[in-house]
Order: structure tokens, then C-alpha cells, then sequence
């Protein structure tokens, strides 16, 4: 046994065996301000004027270094050769460099792809939503409701570092009953995904400092840190928009006034927590900022935490480790989404898995759709790939058929304490449930959906009328929510089952044209016509509406 296999902080698949403490920084990944906005002497030599991409196959382009001849023919490739499939059901080999994670794609339709995500806590089939757990629970729901049902049976959730960290904090996480971690502490034997934390950069930017050592954030729960800002106080509980009352809340009792997260930090925290996908800590800038250089530092700053994340990571035996692209909206050649995926090609040993991050923040739908093709055109397809903080049914349809396998947003949840079900039909595809057009409306939410608002268990049907949520929740019915958010995240789990449907048949290009023209119908049919930016987005992804 070697030095590093003896290391019982290194093998061991408990949390509460990990370092008491995060690592030091270490100074070789620590840049000077005068060097905050220079290439990275690492991609001096990249020529900007070929696409970035690697591990491509068909219906790509090759990448470059990989135009083989096609066999018989003395020209060069144009398209890539096939992706390799396997069989579904095909039992995980997880083999080194990635020991936690295997990635088995079953079918593709265009650039669709439907693949198994096998990970320490079982398999997950994509395309994917993952609902948004920030604090380690699924507001409304308990994991027994998620994992007894068959309208949801999701493999995996989303939670968010930043807030774990700060209540109850990672520690108390890490020590949670005979094995440790998030887990057991919420008592979900599904996978996780953490974030970083980098999201909050933006979402509570008035109480984070960043810098090169990494971000600092004034405690929020402190007396006088969100007096009379509802905004912080709503982020804070965990979700925007919902603690709208601006009261100050109890401060932890380990809390103190500053809050420092470094890579190291960011890390250290996500090994206490043991989940099955982390993400590196990223440099976050909204996306609907105005300032160039800004960017500039956070795209290159990005590639050195990221370097700091694998170095301060205790467990890649059984916790995967994902960068995030940045880069903001610049998708042009040699642009600064290009220069972090170059970063990422020269680091592509380390990485199992990849997020596309910086997105859905107000930015246009054009700028939004040329982000994800831009990524997906140059992320190896032997990989997953993840768009973060996507959750809109329509965005998810769109960007499937671009390549993404993964998604997460509060959309589902959030919108469900609001009284608001997700339903088929012209868009938005929502249904105002306080609304007065379902006070004497005695049809369940959605007919078909087996939701236990829909169904209730009843084979014949019955279940809740919108009449009777309609009541329920303009009486402040905390049962009437948390029916609204089990309807509404078995109507996402329904789509991605639709979605790998289709993929499977190779027939995703109908699927998607159908689900757009059932939202829209066109002003010549009393409808709404196709955005503009969903036309060009298919039609990049090869889906021509007009077909």
C-alpha cells in the first residue's frame, strides 16, 4: 500500500474522517493585480482562430488535432465520427481518472443526447431537472414524498454550499449520525449536487467583497444585516422572492460577523457535505453587467481557483469535481467564453463532468441560447454537461436539442408557494391557481399527470379540484403548497421522461417542433407566434420549425 492509499483522510468515504480544517492557500495559484488581466501564460500558444473543442464526435465538426480521413477518401473529416453508444442498463466501471463517476450515452437525436450519469448513489437518466433543495430540504416536501412517488422518483438533488455552510453548518453536517454528511443528515440515499457558493457573488453582491484570496460575505443573519433590505432577506432564506416580510431572522449560534469563502473553503465545505457532484468555486459576474474588464478578471481568475479547488480536494474517490465555464456573453473567436474553455481543455484529465454557468440572469434569450451552443459545441461529448439555473420547460426543450444533459432551478418550487401549476398548453404553460377563474373549477390541475394533486391515490382519478386548491391556498393552506410543488416537479419529470422518449426513438426534432407549436400557436390562430430567438436556437440545433 502506498503513502497516499494509507492516508485514511483519503480513502475513507465518510465526511467525518476529512481535515478538521480547509487547506492554506497555496501562494503558486495566487496572481498579482497587475497580472489580473493578462492571457495565462498557459494558453500563449492557442490559435484563436480555430474553434475550441475537443472530444467531439458526429454531428460535430472534429476537433482540432483530430481530423482523421475518412476511410477511402484522402480528404479530411468535416463531420466527426460516431459517438460510441452503450446499451442501456450496462453496469457502471468506474476506473481511473474518474473513479466516482461513468458516463454511458444510449441514443442520440441530433445533438440530443440520452445518456446514464451513474454515480456513487445510483444512476441518473438524462436529460435531467434536478429540484432545488438549497438547505438540504425540498421546501414542502419531505424525501419520502419524492422518492415514493412514481409522478416524481428523482435520483438527485440540488443544495447550495454557501447557505449549508452558514446554518447549520458544514461540521454539524459532516458528524450527522453513523456515516456523515448530507445524506444522512436529511435522510435521502439519492445523489447530490452542491454549488459552490460562486451564485451568491451576484445574488448578495452588496454583502460579498471579492478578491484574488477569494470572497468575503458580511454574515446576513447578524442583527442589523438585512434590517429593512426584503431583497438580501429573501435570498437568504434560501430562494428569492420568499421571505418578502424584511423581519430580521436568529443569527447562528456559531455564526460570526464576515464569513470568508475561498476555493479552499468552498471545498473543504462540499467534502463535509459528501455530495455526489461539486462545483468548483467560480468568479460569478451578472451577466447583465456593463464592464469588460470586470469580466476579463473573473474569466482568468476562474481557471486559477479552479486550480485550487482540484488541489484542495479530499475525495475524488467518491465526490466528483465540475468547473464551470465562464466568460460572460462573449462567444466570439478567442473571446473570453473560448479563453476558459481552452483553460478547461488543458485540465480535461481532472474534470468528469462540465457546467455552463454565468446564464439565465437577465441577460436576452438570443444572447442566452448562443452561450449554451457556443459550449456545447466545444465540451467533449464523452461528458456530462450541465447548464446551471435553468428550469423554464421551453429553455429546457431548446437546450436539450443544442446538448445539455443537466439542468437545476427554484422555477418549479418557487412558483408553487406562489399558487401557480405548470401545465401543457399555450405559454407561459402556467396555471394561476388563486386565480378566479378556478374558484368553481372542479378539474383537477392537469389531466393525466399523476401528481398526488391530480391523483391523490385514487385510481379513478379524483384528487384536488383547482376549486378546492383555489380555496385552500387563499387560506394560507400549507397542504395546498405542498400539493402545487409535487405537481409541479412530476410535471418536470414527466417532460424529461418525454424528452429521453424521443431521444431514445430518434425523433427528438418532432418532439421539440410539437412542445413549441402547442405554446404557440401563432396570431392567425388567436395564439402567440415562436420567439424568434427559439427559432434560431433549433435551427442551429438542426430542428428547422418550418420543417
Amino acid at each position: 500500500m502506498t503513502s497516499s492509499t494509507a492516508n485514511n483522510d483519503v480513502i475513507s468515504n465518510n465526511p467525518s474522517s476529512s481535515s478538521t480544517a480547509p487547506p492554506d492557500t497555496n501562494p503558486d495559484f495566487i496572481a498579482n493585480e497587475e497580472d489580473f488581466t493578462k492571457l495565462p501564460l498557459e494558453l500563449a500558444n492557442v490559435d484563436w482562430t480555430k474553434p475550441i473543442s475537443w472530444g467531439k464526435f458526429a454531428p460535430y465538426p472534429p476537433s482540432e488535432g483530430e481530423t482523421s480521413k475518412s476511410d477511402g477518401d484522402d480528404a479530411p473529416r468535416t463531420i466527426a465520427p460516431p459517438l460510441p453508444l452503450t446499451p442501456e442498463n450496462t453496469p457502471p466501471t468506474f476506473q481511473p481518472p474518474h473513479l466516482a463517476l461513468t458516463f454511458h450515452v444510449h441514443a442520440t437525436s441530433g445533438r440530443a443526447r440520452c445518456t446514464t450519469l451513474h454515480l456513487p448513489h445510483g444512476p441518473i437518466s438524462t436529460p435531467v431537472f434536478m429540484p432545488v433543495g438549497t438547505k438540504g430540504t425540498l421546501k414542502g416536501l419531505t424525501p419520502m414524498d419524492v422518492t415514493n412517488s412514481d409522478a416524481l422518483n428523482n435520483q438527485i438533488i440540488l443544495a447550495n454550499t454557501y447557505h449549508l455552510a452558514l446554518q447549520p453548518g458544514t461540521e454539524l453536517i459532516r458528524d450527522a449520525g453513523e456515516n456523515g454528511g448530507l445524506h444522512e443528515f436529511m435522510g435521502w440515499d439519492r445523489n447530490i449536487l452542491t454549488d459552490s457558493g460562486g451564485f451568491q457573488m451576484v445574488s448578495l453582491l452588496k454583502l460579498a467583497e471579492i478578491t484574488e484570496e477569494g470572497v468575503t460575505f458580511e454574515n446576513p443573519f447578524k442583527d442589523d444585516a438585512v434590517d429593512g433590505d426584503k431583497r438580501v432577506s429573501a435570498e437568504i432564506d434560501g430562494e428569492n422572492k420568499d421571505n418578502v416580510s424584511g423581519r430580521k431572522r436568529p443569527a447562528s449560534p456559531t455564526s460570526t460577523d464576515m464569513m470568508l469563502l475561498r476555493p479552499e473553503d468552498s471545498i473543504h465545505h462540499q467534502n463535509n457535505i459528501g455530495s455526489d457532484i461539486m462545483m468548483a468555486l467560480d468568479d460569478v459576474v451578472s451577466s447583465v453587467a456593463d464592464d469588460k474588464t470586470r469580466f476579463q478578471v473573473a474569466t482568468y481568475r476562474t481557471l486559477r481557483w479552479l486550480d485550487r479547488c482540484f488541489s484542495a480536494h479530499r475525495r475524488p474517490h467518491d465526490q466528483n469535481l465540475f468547473p464551470i465555464v465562464q466568460g460572460g456573453l462573449d462567444t466570439s473567436p478567442g473571446g473570453l467564453r473560448d479563453i476558459c474553455l481552452a483553460g478547461f481543455r488543458l485540465r480535461d484529465d481532472k474534470a468528469p463532468g462540465y457546467a455552463i454557468g454565468g446564464l439565465a440572469g437577465g441577460e436576452s434569450k438570443d444572447d442566452f441560447w448562443k452561450v449554451v451552443h457556443h459550449c456545447c459545441c466545444a465540451l467533449p461529448d464523452t461528458k456530462p454537461r450541465y447548464l446551471m439555473g435553468v428550469g423554464y420547460p421551453l429553455d429546457l426543450v431548446v437546450c436539450t436539442a443544442l446538448g445539455v444533459d443537466m439542468y437545476d432551478c427554484v422555477y418549479p418550487t418557487r412558483t408553487a408557494r406562489f399558487g401557480v401549476a405548470l401545465v401543457d398548453g399555450e405559454a407561459p404553460g402556467t396555471l394561476r391557481l388563486k386565480g378566479h377563474a378556478c374558484a368553481e373549477d372542479h378539474r383537477v390541475i392537469m389531466e393525466g399527470c399523476k401528481c398526488m394533486a391530480c391523483c391523490d391515490g385514487n385510481i379513478d382519478g379524483g384528487g384536488y379540484t383547482r376549486a378546492r386548491l383555489h380555496a385552500m391556498l387563499k387560506n394560507d393552506n400549507p397542504l395546498a403548497v405542498s400539493l402545487v410543488t409535487h405537481h409541479n416537479l412530476a410535471y418536470m419529470m414527466a417532460l424529461n421522461r418525454k424528452m429521453r422518449d424521443a431521444i431514445k426513438e430518434d425523433t427528438y426534432g418532432d418532439f421539440a417542433r410539437s412542445f413549441v407549436r402547442t405554446q404557440y400557436r401563432g396570431k392567425e390562430n388567436g395564439g402567440q407566434d415562436v420567439p424568434s430567438w427559439v427559432k434560431d436556437a433549433l435551427q442551429a440545433a438542426g430542428i428547422p420549425l418550418d420543417k
